[in-house]
């Protein structure tokens, strides 16, 4: 077992390799005169450098337990010494797992996988039973993100009139958060019998979830003041005495695309107006990038209609409990510890690139 993770540790340290190269050569970037007049260049820089050091670290990390644990096996095997053996086996469980997460990392090394994500989710059609879909899916998330070391910065939220929310989005701050949660994108049904029927009958529900990420550089996005249309409006719902006393909720039309978002859950216009700008700024990147891609022309075409056949993930509470993948194919029974946030088997699953062929 050991000579196995040797040899993942020796394909990970030819990756190191060119993330060390890349390292040199911001660093060239760094040093060049006037590179910190432009602060927002030399923080997207800054950063990018100080997330391939954190990953060289840890492969370096990794080789020296690895070569440890070689030594202390060779010792043991040597001296039949049943208690070094041990160790060494006690050993390899969490060593193989933090490898899992540097090779996931080594992986995701697209443009903006490095980034900040901004995660909305939206319910499909059924009213309360799909808004509060919608909300189980919000707790879902927010748990995996506290449980993995991000910082949530809820940008809006729109309550469901009986319970859910008809709206929510989340700003995931954190290296690779856009790289994880990419995963998500895309349709999740719900099987259960619903607690809002009382009849007790079973019944589907459908919630999209749309990741995005942060855009970090302006000047990546060509925007055009005169383009957008900003509304002000008094907020609603969840917010204290205060969201309802002045008009600081922020609605802002982007012209040209028809794209429209809101954010009404800071205290201050300007506040809400800076939130409602940066999902602007990914939904526009977003749209760029997919164009390049030939996938679609607009945004809004690439959406998949929110309902059967389209999702990538079903959660089924009746009559068996199981969450699958459709992409993957990745299996999970317990159903609870999914809500409660543990949807790494998911995510590391289509990381990797598993496909499900059947």
């Amino acid at each position: 077992m050991a000579a196995g993770i040797g040899w993942r540790i020796c394909g990970g340290v030819f990756d190191l390799e060119e993330k060390e190269r890349r390292i040199t050569e911001l660093e060239k970037q760094m040093a060049e005169p006037g590179f910190w007049d432009g602060q927002e260049r030399a923080q997207k820089v800054g950063r990018e450098v100080s997330a391939l050091k954190k990953v060289a670290g840890q492969w370096d990390d990794l080789r020296r337990q690895v070569e440890d644990l070689e030594t202390l096996c060779q010792l043991a095997v040597e001296e039949n010494d049943d208690d070094s053996l041990n160790e060494v086996e006690a050993a390899l469980a969490p060593l193989t797992a933090h490898l899992d997460e540097a090779e996931l990392q080594g992986m995701m090394s697209g443009p903006d996988d490095l980034k900040n994500a901004i995660v909305s989710i939206h319910p499909g059609a059924g009213g309360t039973e799909s808004q509060d879909w919608a909300e189980m899916l919000m707790r879902m998330y927010l748990r995996w993100m506290e449980a993995h070391g991000y910082v949530s910065n809820m940008l809006d939220f729109q309550p469901g009139e009986e319970a859910g929310i008809k709206s929510v989005t989340i700003e995931v701050t954190g290296d690779y958060a856009y790289g994880y949660l990419k995963a998500e994108a895309g349709v999740h049904r719900l099987v259960r019998i619903s607690p809002f029927d009382a009849n007790h009958r079973r019944h589907t529900s459908f919630a999209s979830v749309s990741v995005m990420p942060e855009i970090d550089d302006p000047g990546d996005i060509d925007l055009n003041e005169a383009d957008l249309v900003v509304d002000t409006y008094r907020a609603s719902g969840a917010g204290g005495q205060h969201v309802n006393k002045t008009s600081s909720a922020v609605r802002i039309t982007h012209k040209p695309t028809g794209i429209i978002v809101q954010c009404q859950t800071e205290r201050s216009q300007h506040q809400n107006r800076e939130s409602a700008m940066k999902v602007l700024m990914a939904r526009l990147y977003q749209m760029q990038q997919e164009e390049l891609r030939k996938k679609i022309d607009a945004l809004e075409a690439d959406k998949k209609e929110i309902a059967w056949g389209s999702q990538i993930r079903s959660y089924v509470f009746h009559p068996y409990t199981l969450v699958k993948d459709h992409r993957t194919g990745t299996e999970m029974g317990n159903i609870q510890a999914v809500m409660d946030g543990d949807i790494d088997r998911f995510v590391q699953a289509f990381l990797r690139g598993d496909r499900n062929e059947g």
